[in-house]
């Protein structure tokens, strides 16, 4: 029995900013994977990606990180484009990976589930509902809102929300994303419409702005932490829900769980690829980081 199972495919990512361009892994499943390993919690990836890839699982293992790896025909290629304004980015998707199944994981039990769809198909409310029955189940929404038109990545809303919710404890989005899901572009109604649908925990993320929690009818209002430098905001987001899942899991409140995944974003933020650092660099900036209030 594992604490936390991350589930979602590893991809091939090709970054590109006003200041380079690189090539890297990438995915839910790779951030927060990287993000949660130095942490104390039993943790597990379950992912899938194409052989001739396996070195990235390969090197994962290798700094400690227990990966349960299939081998599919293709791996998940994604270009990210970000501009001047890193909370905005253009994305294109290269390759796709086929869907997991339930089979994959009969064999994996633990406490909460963390799944990280990257496109609309590669996790099906059969599995959601499966999951729901043998442990809690946080969900990174963004995948179920992408259609690829092209190669294009274009915002759609997810047809089966309404059924799939019910069965998702926390769920992670983004006021753009919140939008799309519940048609309000105010998101502490859009955060109550999740709720009534039937999650627990809505984690709203905002970028630079903070983020905001809504549990059992109340907000919490979470601050950014003023990075050291603004260098590449790629797996911000999963290394935040890394770090919320590990203090939830630890018994912290959800402002403590909160501000300490806003901490862990921001500190990754200030370079390139996925976060590197540990309980104490967290705790650390969270005692003498730069408060940033938005709402």
């Amino acid at each position: 029995m594992y604490d936390i199972c991350c589930v979602g495919h590893i991809t091939l990512d090709k970054v590109v900013t006003p200041q380079a361009v690189k090539h890297m892994a990438g995915g839910t499943s790779f951030y927060f994977s990287n993000a949660i390993r130095n942490m104390d919690v039993s943790y597990t990836l379950v992912t899938t990606l194409a052989q001739s890839e396996m070195v990235v699982v390969e090197k994962l293992c290798a700094k400690g990180i227990h990966v349960d790896a299939l081998a599919c025909g293709q791996s998940v290629y994604f270009e990210n484009i970000y501009s001047e304004n890193q909370n905005h980015r253009t994305q294109r998707v290269l390759q796709k990976a086929n869907p997991f199944t339930i089979e994959q994981l009969q064999q994996t039990e633990a406490k909460i589930f963390h799944l990280g769809p990257l496109l609309a198909d590669d996790i099906d409310v059969s599995l959601i509902r499966e999951l729901h029955g043998r442990g809690r189940v946080s969900l990174d929404v963004q995948g179920y809102l992408r259609e690829v038109v092209n190669e294009n990545v274009v915002a759609i809303d997810w047809a089966d929300k309404c059924e799939a919710l019910q069965h998702i404890d926390i769920l992670k989005a983004n006021e753009h994303e919140t939008e799309v899901l519940t048609g309000s572009t105010d998101i502490f109604e859009g955060a109550r419409i999740l709720a009534g649908w039937g999650v627990k925990e809505v984690v709203i993320t905002l970028g630079s702005m903070g983020s905001v929690i809504y549990t059992d009818g109340v907000f919490y209002n979470i601050p950014a932490y003023t990075p050291t430098a603004v260098v590449d905001a790629t797996g911000c987001g999963d290394t935040y829900m890394a770090g919320y899942l590990y203090q939830r899991i630890k018994g912290a409140s959800f402002q403590q769980a909160g501000e300490f995944a806003a901490a862990m974003a921001s500190y990754n933020i200030a370079s390139y690829g996925p976060f590197t650092g540990t309980e104490e660099d967290v705790l650390a900036l969270l005692n003498s980081g730069e408060k940033v209030y938005s709402y």
